[in-house]
């Protein structure tokens, strides 16, 4: 699958790996941004089980 997206994007190698890593950076930024509040709001990380 990696091959198949590496072939499929245009120019050189250091183009390719450009692409690459702006790609990564904006998913890396959306999780950041909206993935992981709302999974917070999903798991409510203050329940706490062990008893002290």
């Amino acid at each position: 699958m990696y091959g198949a997206f590496w072939r499929i994007l245009p120019g050189p190698w250091w183009i390719r790996l450009l692409i690459v890593l702006v790609i990564v950076a904006i998913v890396l930024y959306s999780l950041v941004t909206w993935v992981f509040p709302w999974v917070q709001e999903l798991t409510n990380a203050t329940d706490v089980t062990v008893g002290g």
